[in-house]
């Protein structure tokens, strides 16, 4: 969509009532979460990473013990990545942190730990995109620049009524020219945490409350009364299923064996118990895969537990086996044998945090 196609979206809408509406609406009806405590730009760059796919509910506590543990940008930078892994465990989408550290050192190295008030200098940081790059920005340097997520996204689709598809990459840039267009100058900040805002209490995605929206006479869908079948989304392609053995294996000593996964892809760098991707096979073959890839012969028990966690890409179906070392000696490199007391040093995916129960 052209920049003339935008500025016909945003022609005859009352951007300054808008504005005011929107910002004293937030000023009074604003939750008190602690990154909002004050505008300090590291803080809010970590906010807006762990906000990312997850609820502001869940991110809270994360946040609070994420800043004791690293109260300022540089504890962050100087910190070990298994350390910050560990802090990280249980919010998922591990990449996140990865990618905020490598972002925080740069920043430390290049920028004498000052976070970047230059956009391009911003965005090229890794792990900032658009959204990360204006909400920072916006937030805690008060530039007019757009942050738009899937909240900001749905909001704008009912007020400015825009019935593009938001899947669609292209759909953003509508958006974030739009924001361009109506954005506050005088209190960005305000304005863009207030789109958040009401995309999270009061415009929300299947029963918005219309009746007690701060900005309904400029609702355009409220007005033609469509604004339930708004934004448009194509629906996400169907998850992919893989089924894995997952050993709860115990030497002589009654140490268990764990595994650190590969430095890049799903779930990199954190710790699991061994995992035999054999979606359709019986123990005798994960025994023989066992000894294959590990050099030990092992006896599996019984099953413990059958466990099922979702990505937003694939889903496992793992079950947990009991499993005995019987011979052999250990082969695997990122593999190693652990007291049971010791395995909470390591930082752990939710799937196999799950399995610690049952140890003996």
């Amino acid at each position: 969509m052209k920049n003339e196609q935008v500025a016909e979206i945003t022609q005859d809408f009352d951007s300054a009532g808008f504005q005011a509406d929107l910002i004293d609406w937030f000023y009074q009806e604003q939750r008190q979460l602690p990154w909002r405590e004050d505008k300090d730009p590291y803080k809010v760059w970590v906010s807006e990473i762990m906000l990312q796919q997850t609820k502001v509910d869940t991110v809270i506590p994360y946040f609070q013990r994420f800043m004791e543990k690293f109260p300022t940008l540089n504890h962050l930078a100087e910190a070990d990545e298994q350390e910050v892994l560990k802090t990280w465990e249980g919010l998922g989408y591990y990449s996140r942190a990865r990618n905020l550290q490598n972002a925080v050192r740069e920043v430390a190295s290049s920028y004498a730990s000052k976070v970047p008030e230059d956009p391009k200098q911003l965005g090229a940081l890794k792990g900032v995109g658009p959204y990360t790059k204006g909400a920072i920005l916006s937030i805690a340097y008060d530039q007019p620049e757009p942050a738009v997520d899937g909240n900001v996204m749905r909001v704008l689709s009912r007020i400015l009524l825009i019935d593009e598809d938001i899947a669609k990459p292209k759909t953003r840039k509508i958006f974030e020219s739009a924001v361009k267009a109506i954005i506050s100058h005088q209190d960005p900040s305000a304005f863009n945490q207030g789109l958040m805002e009401l995309g999270a209490l009061v415009c929300t995605p299947t029963t918005p409350s219309c009746m007690l929206c701060p900005v309904q006479e400029h609702c355009r869908a409220f007005t033609e009364g469509i604004q339930q079948d708004l934004p448009v989304k194509t629906k996400a392609k169907k998850q992919k299923r893989v089924s894995y053995f997952a050993f709860l294996l115990k030497d002589e000593q009654g140490n268990y064996l764990i595994e650190q996964r590969p430095e890049t892809g799903l779930l990199a760098n954190l710790w699991q118990f061994p995992m035999a991707p054999l979606a359709e096979t019986d123990e005798e073959h994960a025994a023989q895969w066992f000894r294959q890839v590990y050099g030990i012969e092992i006896s599996i028990e019984s099953q413990l537990d059958q466990i099922k966690h979702v990505f937003s890409h694939l889903i496992w179906n793992v079950l947990v086996m009991e499993a005995t070392v019987i011979g052999g000696s250990l082969t695997n490199g990122s593999g190693r044998f652990v007291k049971p007391a010791e395995l909470e040093q390591y930082p752990f995916p939710v799937s196999h945090q799950k399995m610690l129960k049952h140890l003996g």
